[in-house]
């Protein structure tokens, strides 16, 4: 299942550079990592291309802190399993409006991939398991979107923790 590959294409990426930060993984891939003001805060969340070899992740400067974060791990997830895609067509560029949108296979696995890298299983395990602590407080406290957070749930789902999403995958959050 495509779920379980990207899980173990994670752990890998996590061993061999050490980080689950997004913008480190990003500058471990010596991919340029662009903070662009051009985009409206409700538009263009961020894309990423490859060209000359040389990777780019664009991210829009007018999201917040972490709404960056959340996209660089999206872009990153892109440039690092879907680097066919991007090297198809030197044009190509991967943009994304509503990087949480479940209606592609494309953005659907950077997704999966974003929130398994940024979000260990047992912080958010820990979480779940705190009585004082309902689906949106466990976001807040983790510095995502609650849509995002359904990403990592659905992952530990599939990998037989005793979690529920309470909301479907929806990756069109952040252009509300």
């Amino acid at each position: 299942m495509v779920a379980d590959w990207i899980y173990k294409e994670v752990e890998r990426v996590i061993r061999a550079h050490g980080t689950r930060d997004p913008f480190e993984l990003l500058d471990c891939m010596d991919a340029v990592t662009v903070m662009s003001d051009k985009y409206k805060r409700k538009g263009l969340k961020g894309y990423c291309f490859e060209d000359l070899r040389t990777r780019f992740a664009v991210i829009n400067r007018k999201l917040n802190r972490y709404e960056q974060r959340v996209v660089a791990g999206h872009e990153a997830a892109h440039l690092i399993i879907h680097k066919d895609e991007i090297q198809r067509s030197p044009a190509k560029m991967l943009k994304d409006f509503n990087i949480f949108d479940n209606s592609g296979r494309i953005e659907y696995q950077a997704n999966l991939f974003a929130a398994d890298f940024m979000l260990e299983d047992g912080d958010v395990y820990e979480l779940i398991c705190d009585e004082y602590h309902d689906y949106f407080s466990i976001a807040r406290e983790l510095y995502i979107p609650p849509a995002f957070l359904s990403f990592k749930l659905y992952s530990m789902m599939r990998r037989g923790y005793d979690v529920r999403p309470p909301i479907d995958l929806d990756s069109k959050f952040l252009g509300k």
